[in-house]
């Protein structure tokens, strides 16, 4: 892709993904497809839009500038990355959801161009594009979509940073091009965890297979200190998943009930997990550190409620990497940069700090490029 560009990405796209050129929807198609979403859809739309650039508003840093001793002033700038691409997937269904978790937040950072590749942009998809502001849409996917928004073609502009959700070989690519471009978090399948000692069994399995008919590789588990729950609610998701479905496929494969001795065992071995989804009972249990991608508390806060509505962010990180960040937020689109300023006094008042760790490091340059300031000039 680096060498021949669209050449490539046209070869590609008409192999995996069935489409010729033009490869960029026009915003007046863009628009015409919105316009065939049905109108319960737009609103959906709409307010779930409205939910999640009022979090992104509250996730931005704060510049700030502050004396942190006389003579020696330290700023904090933000500046909104240039160009952002966002992949959507399209697979088995349309996922607008994914669209407005991407590019809402970009928009809400400032980013200039926020640039969509989607393999079939449904008008849902389509909506949920013009609601959250979408500067240019592609027909592409899979791997060959994120090299073209990694390193651009003469059709795809090079995006400074690539994120969202995809099937295996979109994680694999994201995780070959890192090194020349950001991503958000490297995927894996997608993964949930419940932690209840009590409840409704049929509550907790609608989540469990809620989860799991994402993919066949998802992960869903159940981590309880009652065996009679436990047994309730192998029971339920025995009841929602016959007839060989999605969700049936991945519980079979990746599900787990799992009863521990107590519920700081149950609590501690979901931090060792680090789930991107969990689901805690009650406020009471949710008082100690908690390692997870996405936290939700409460019989009612269902997890499918965080994928549309909430606000809060669905592009989490997965496979343990809830140990280290959490998930996308309108952060991710700014640069956090230092501003520097020392006056003649504050360089003499730092001067010794400075000149000795210098020397202790061996660097004897460092050293003398503070007392060759205050040796000669103002």
């Amino acid at each position: 892709m680096r060498r021949e560009g669209d050449r490539a990405l046209v070869e590609f796209a008409r192999r995996f993904d069935g489409v010729s050129p033009p490869l960029e929807v026009s915003a007046a198609e863009i628009r015409a497809g919105a316009a065939r979403a049905g109108r319960d859809v737009r609103r959906a739309i709409e307010r779930a839009a409205a939910h999640i650039a009022r979090v992104a508003q509250y996730q931005l840093p704060k510049p700030w500038k502050r004396t942190i001793a006389p003579g020696v002033v330290v700023e904090q700038r933000l500046e909104p990355l240039a160009r952002v691409g966002c992949y959507v997937p399209g697979g088995r269904f349309p996922l607008p959801s994914s669209l407005l978790m991407t590019a809402l937040p970009a928009r809400v950072a400032g980013t200039g161009e926020v640039v969509v590749a989607c393999p079939r942009p449904e008008p849902p998809v389509m909506a949920a594009a013009v609601e959250a502001g979408v500067t240019r849409l592609f027909r592409v996917g899979g791997a060959h979509a994120i090299a073209a928004l990694a390193y651009g073609t003469a059709t795809v502009p090079r995006a400074d940073k690539i994120v969202g959700p995809g099937n295996r070989y979109v994680a694999a690519a994201k995780r070959l091009v890192a090194h020349h471009c950001a991503i958000d978090v490297y995927a894996r399948p997608t993964e949930i965890a419940i932690v209840a000692g009590t409840g409704r069994a049929e509550w907790i399995a609608a989540d469990l297979v809620a989860q799991a008919e994402h993919d066949p590789e998802a992960r869903a588990l159940f981590i309880t200190w009652s065996r009679l729950l436990a047994r309730r609610v192998a029971a339920a998701v025995a009841l929602r998943t016959a007839g060989g479905s999605i969700a049936a496929r991945a519980l079979s494969r990746h599900g787990a009930i799992i009863v521990t001795r107590s519920d700081s065992a149950a609590i501690a071995l979901s931090n060792r997990i680090a789930p991107e989804h969990l689901v805690i009972e009650s406020e009471a249990l949710a008082k100690q550190p908690l390692t997870a991608g996405s936290i939700f508390i409460g019989p009612m806060t269902a997890q499918a409620a965080g994928d549309y509505a909430i606000g809060s962010n669905h592009v989490l990180p997965t496979a343990g990497a809830a140990r280290f960040r959490g998930g996308l937020s309108a952060a991710d689109f700014v640069r956090v940069t230092s501003v520097q300023r020392l006056t003649r006094a504050g360089l003499a008042r730092l001067a010794p700090t400075i000149v000795a760790l210098a020397r202790a490091e061996g660097l004897e340059a460092h050293a003398q490029s503070i007392e060759t300031r205050l040796r000669h000039g103002r």
